[in-house]
């Protein structure tokens, strides 16, 4: 019996939300270069291309990490859940400023509720933890390969998001940094 609907099924519900919450967003001032965009894009693709595509099964990529086991699958897909629920709930308190590209909205504010009074970037670090709970379910060595390629891709997205934030509310941002995470929490 095929388990994967358990992995894939967070992953449909985060892009159908996605699709229609961009829909209610504000207009764009300033964005990142196409270039910085499709570079991190590209990025991602990979990443997720190696987490979920069959395909990359070549060589010692399709062997598995460690024996299998149904706690590690398990485990996996409480991770993706967690994660893609992380994702949505960061969303939920960008509201319109939200873009997929490195953005400044029309009226942008400095989001400090929910997720976002915590880290900086909580909609990377749910979809990183999606990323991960599919390398523990799935257990092969492309899904170790795939969320640390996602993971370099997100990365490299928060930094230029925050060079564009601190440019644009200066004293506030940088408070706003010493007080939460990065990618990972802070209480």
């Amino acid at each position: 019996m095929r388990w994967d609907y358990l992995i894939e099924g967070p992953w449909l519900v985060f892009v159908a939300y996605w699709v229609a919450a961009a829909l209610r967003t504000r207009k764009t001032v300033r964005r990142e270069s196409f270039a910085a965009r499709y570079g991190v894009m590209f990025l991602e693709v990979v990443g997720f291309y190696l987490l979920f595509s069959n395909d990359a099964n070549i060589g010692v990529l399709r062997q598995h990490v460690v024996a299998p086991r149904n706690s590690l699958f398990i485990a996996g897909v409480v991770f993706t859940w967690i994660g893609i629920g992380i994702a949505v709930w960061a969303r939920v308190h960008l509201g319109q400023y939200w873009s997929g590209r490195v953005t400044l909205k029309e009226g942008h504010q400095l989001i400090g509720t929910g997720p976002y009074a915590y880290f900086r970037h909580p909609i990377y670090s749910g979809l990183d933890l999606a990323a991960i709970g599919g390398a523990l379910a799935v257990d092969r060595w492309r899904c170790v390969a795939g969320p640390c390629v996602v993971i370099v891709g997100f990365v490299i997205k928060a930094r230029r998001e925050e060079s564009m934030l601190a440019a644009q509310f200066g004293e506030a941002f940088e408070g706003h940094r010493q007080r939460t995470g990065f990618l990972l929490p802070k209480f």
